[in-house]
C-alpha cells in the first residue's frame, strides 16, 4: 500500500483533505500515523492512525472513519497562548519649574501583560514527522527528495521509500528498499539517510507503483 503526501484524502461521506505529514515510529521503521490537513479554513490538521487507511488509488487516500470522525481525532497542531509581563519602561521625560528652577522628572509606561501566541506539532513521543519534500541524502551527498512510503497494509512497516526529483536521474521516481535506508532513527533537520552511494542507486531495481504524477 502506498502512503503518497499531498494526496487527496477521502472520508467515508466525501473529500476531507490532504495528507500533509507521516508519523514514523523510528525502532521499528513502521508508519503509526497520517496527517490530513483540511482545505477549507480554518485548515486544521489532524491525526489519523494508519489503520483507519483502508486503500490509495489515482493520487487518493480513501479513510474508513466520516468527516466527523476526523474532527474528534487529536490535532496536529495545538495552539498555546504564553503569558508574558513587560516590564516597566523609561519612554519619555517631562519638566517644568519649582522655585525658579527647571526641573525634569522621568515617567514611565507600567508594567504589562501580554500573550504570545505558539503553535506546537503533537508529534507522538519517540516518533518522527517526515513530509513531502524531505530530503534524501546517500552516504556520498543529496541525491533527491521523499515522494511516498510504501508500506505493508498489514503491519505498517515501511517496504519502500519513493524518491523523485531533483537527482542525477530526471524526473523519475526511484525505488529505495528499506535495506538501503539508514536507521530512521537517524533522521534529522528534515533529511532522510541512505546507506548506499550515489552510484548504487543507479542499479536499484524498479517497482511497480500503481500511480503516477503527472
Amino acid at each position: 500500500m502506498e502512503i503518497p503526501l499531498l494526496a487527496q484524502v477521502e472520508c467515508t461521506d466525501g473529500v476531507c483533505g490532504r495528507s500533509a505529514f507521516v508519523l514514523i515510529d523510528p525502532v521499528f521503521d513502521q508508519v503509526t500515523n497520517l496527517v490530513v490537513k483540511e482545505e477549507t479554513s480554518p485548515f486544521k490538521e489532524y491525526i489519523v492512525p494508519v489503520k483507519f487507511v483502508t486503500e490509495t488509488i489515482a493520487d487518493t487516500i480513501r479513510l474508513s472513519c466520516s468527516k466527523a470522525d476526523l474532527k474528534k481525532m487529536d490535532p496536529f497542531i495545538k495552539t498555546k497562548f504564553i503569558q508574558e509581563k513587560v516590564p516597566e519602561i523609561y519612554s519619555s521625560y517631562g519638566g517644568g519649574m519649582y522655585g525658579g528652577s527647571l526641573y525634569y522628572m522621568p515617567y514611565a509606561i507600567p508594567d504589562r501583560t501580554v500573550y504570545e501566541k505558539e503553535e506546537i506539532q503533537q508529534i507522538p513521543p519517540g516518533e518522527l514527522t517526515v513530509n513531502r519534500g524531505t530530503t534524501v541524502e546517500a552516504t556520498d551527498g543529496y541525491v533527491g527528495k521523499v515522494d511516498e512510503f510504501v508500506v505493508n497494509p498489514d503491519t505498517g512497516h515501511i517496504t519502500y521509500l519513493v524518491m523523485r526529483e531533483g537527482h542525477l536521474w530526471g524526473k523519475k521516481d526511484v525505488i529505495i528498499p528499506l535495506s538501503a535506508l539508514a536507521p530512521m532513527s537517524d533522521t534529522h533537520e528534515d533529511t532522510v539517510f541512505l546507506k548506499i552511494a550515489k552510484h548504487e542507486i543507479e542499479s536499484l531495481p524498479t517497482f511497480p507503483l500503481t500511480r503516477r504524477w503527472a
